[in-house]
């Protein structure tokens, strides 16, 4: 069990106390772990599913789910409420899905090759979501194997936009970055993606 941190909590006028976020992360830096297992039941499956989408090994994403909510309870003290605890908490997730896919790609580096295929798909880059266009399963392997491709950074710039339908601002956060410049790593990242995918699609 890991030992709690304690330290106050900045919490604005007017939240709701009882049931929020805000309220169980002050309790849980006041040494109350009961409070932190709320926050890691309540968010435990947006935390898989995007650590899945990243590494797409359920046991690895796993692994990931457990160790972001460690370094969280660990590194509660740090927490501002300026932004979403969910927030905070995929910014954690972001890092340790970029160093396991760093590491597995040191490991085995033909694991993301691309695959042959003939489709039809995005017709512009700048599209709000290239999900949208996979109207078949064939399209979406087609789109599976050209994501896996993706240089890791650009992965995680798909997933955050266009399969979790994060809002730039959120992203941002995420990332430590402008909102300016999140709306480039996703243009970038959307750009890459068309690279990988035509010769899937034949282009």
């Amino acid at each position: 069990m890991v030992s709690a941190t304690t330290a106050r909590a900045t919490i604005n006028p007017g939240m709701t106390l009882d049931s929020s976020d805000y309220a169980l992360v002050r309790r849980a830096r006041d040494g109350d772990y009961e409070a932190f297992e709320q926050l890691f039941d309540r968010h435990r499956l947006l935390v898989y599913r995007f650590a899945y989408q990243m590494v797409h090994r359920r046991d690895d994403a796993e692994d990931i789910v457990q160790e972001a909510f460690v370094r969280a309870y660990q590194n509660l003290h740090k927490y501002r409420d300026e932004a979403k605890f969910t927030t905070w908490l995929l910014r954690i997730v972001t890092n340790l899905c970029t160093d396991q896919a760093r590491m597995r790609n040191r490991r085995d580096a033909l694991e993301q090759q691309e695959s042959a295929g003939a489709l039809t798909w995005m017709t512009q880059i700048e599209g709000p979501d290239p999900v949208e266009e996979l109207e078949t399963d064939r399209r979406r392997i087609a789109l599976r194997k050209a994501l896996n491709a993706l240089p890791v950074h650009h992965r995680t710039m798909i997933i955050l936009r266009d399969l979790e339908e994060r809002e730039y601002p959120e992203i941002a956060q995420i990332l430590g970055c402008t909102v300016g410049g999140a709306k480039l790593r996703v243009l970038r990242a959307r750009r890459a993606l068309k690279e990988r995918i035509a010769p899937l699609l034949g282009d």
